[in-house]
């Protein structure tokens, strides 16, 4: 029954799945394409981003050359098209089985059947792990095929490992999100609030790479610890932080598989 439930959730999510697919293909082939022309312009690139302060650079990731792979995967993708599409991904997916679903009367009609909240909702956690996991991976395919064809020279193997950051991050807002719809049983809340969440976790990390006095705050936002500029160029990264993704997205699964199995389905 729980393989069944699980190859529904799959089934239900092709659309977003293959939507978004397309999107962060499309855009990292073409981003891995431009690589080598911004190669040969490196110089000029660099003079021209010396116009802006340093601290305007830091707040997007470009603390570095864009000629470097790190850097310049951040620039366009770690930090710009990757939220976006995590966001979009981990809200839609973790809010239908318990908002969606509950606003409109379908989750009774599993739950009639001899499922268990447990395993209608470890299904849909099933499902958010796979299609984030299957978004991240063509993310990072998509430029490392373009790079190989371009001549671009990227490091698969860092590449692969930024890929499993990247999926963690969105498994986490996938685990707020998740809980938030258990406790409201409403899809636009648990959305609204798991976005102020990413909104503020980015406006933290902005202020505190301008303003050198707040710099601590960043050490509050999920950004700082989702670049991977330093992975891909050095092959370090702040694992520790890394990991906090990891529990972040168990305790919210967790705590929302608990709190469902008592939750009254009339909001």
């Amino acid at each position: 029954m729980t393989g069944l439930t699980l190859r529904l959730e799959l089934r239900r999510s092709r659309t977003l799945s293959v939507g978004l697919a397309v999107v962060v293909l499309a855009y990292g082939g073409l981003i891995a394409a431009v690589y080598p022309i911004l190669l040969t312009n490196t110089a000029a690139i660099e003079d021209y981003m010396k116009l802006f302060p340093k601290e305007f650079m830091a707040a997007f990731g470009m603390t570095g050359s864009l000629s470097d792979p790190g850097i310049f995967f951040t620039t366009y993708i770690g930090s710009m098209l990757w939220p976006i599409v995590a966001a979009i991904a981990a809200i839609v997916l973790a809010t239908r089985p318990t908002g969606a679903d509950a606003e409109h009367g379908w989750a009774d009609v599993c739950l009639a059947t001899p499922l268990t909240r447990r395993r209608y909702l470890g299904a849909a956690i099933a499902s958010q792990l796979v299609i984030l996991g299957a978004l991240a991976l063509v993310t990072v395919l998509g430029v490392l095929v373009v790079g190989a064809l371009v001549g671009a020279g990227f490091d698969g193997g860092r590449f692969l490992a930024a890929g499993g950051v990247m999926w963690l991050f969105g498994c986490a807002m996938a685990g707020v999100a998740s809980l938030v719809a258990v406790i409201t049983l409403s899809r636009g809340a648990a959305a609204a609030v798991t976005a102020g969440i990413l909104i503020a976790m980015y406006l933290l990390n902005i202020i505190a790479q301008i303003q050198p006095g707040l710099a601590w705050l960043g050490g509050l936002s999920a950004f700082r610890y989702a670049g991977v500029g330093a992975l891909i160029d050095t092959g370090t990264a702040d694992w520790a932080g890394i990991g906090a993704f990891a529990v972040v997205a168990a305790i919210g699964w967790t705590l929302s598989l608990v709190l469902f199995r008592r939750r009254d389905l009339l909001p």
